[in-house]
């Protein structure tokens, strides 16, 4: 039986509370990953950041509503109120918008207890630690590669 120690990566990009979401959003596009676990400064786990936590932060950015009328586009609502926004929003750090209850394994849970926890708590990544320290981390990717790759 697959073990999470065979199929994780374990050459994981962390970020810590005090990061703001800009150079996490900017770590999140230079390494083509969805998301990062966040430790503190003695290396112990203590939440996780995703995307969609970058995108619906707690200092939501409310986009302007507008009309279309006849071609024309007419915003209720201030602009400058929405620019306001923005520039709060990206400031924000990564301890404002991360998750804390985070769903972790051991190395030595099987596959199958990986996909169905997952498939259970609606995550796409799960963190392996030992000690409350990453060891590595397990995304569908990694699932479906194993999938793919069984003889």
């Amino acid at each position: 039986m697959t073990k999470a120690h065979e199929i994780m990566t374990k050459d994981v990009a962390t970020l810590n509370p005090e990061t703001s979401v800009k150079d996490a959003a900017k770590l999140f596009a230079k390494k083509g990953i969805g998301g990062a676990p966040v430790i503190d400064e003695n290396g112990n786990l203590v939440g996780i950041v995703s995307e969609s936590d970058l995108i619906m932060r707690d200092v939501k950015a409310h986009f302007p509503h507008y009309i279309a009328l006849l071609d024309s586009v007419i915003f209720l609502g201030g602009l400058h109120q929405y620019e306001e926004q923005v520039k709060k929003a990206v400031g924000a750090t990564v301890g404002q918008v991360m998750t804390t209850e985070v769903v972790t394994v051991t190395e030595d849970a099987s596959i199958e207890e990986v996909a169905q926890l997952m498939m259970e708590k609606h995550i796409s990544r799960l963190p392996v630690v030992k000690d409350n320290k990453i060891r590595g981390i397990i995304t569908k990717r990694n699932i479906v590669a194993t999938i793919g790759s069984a003889k």
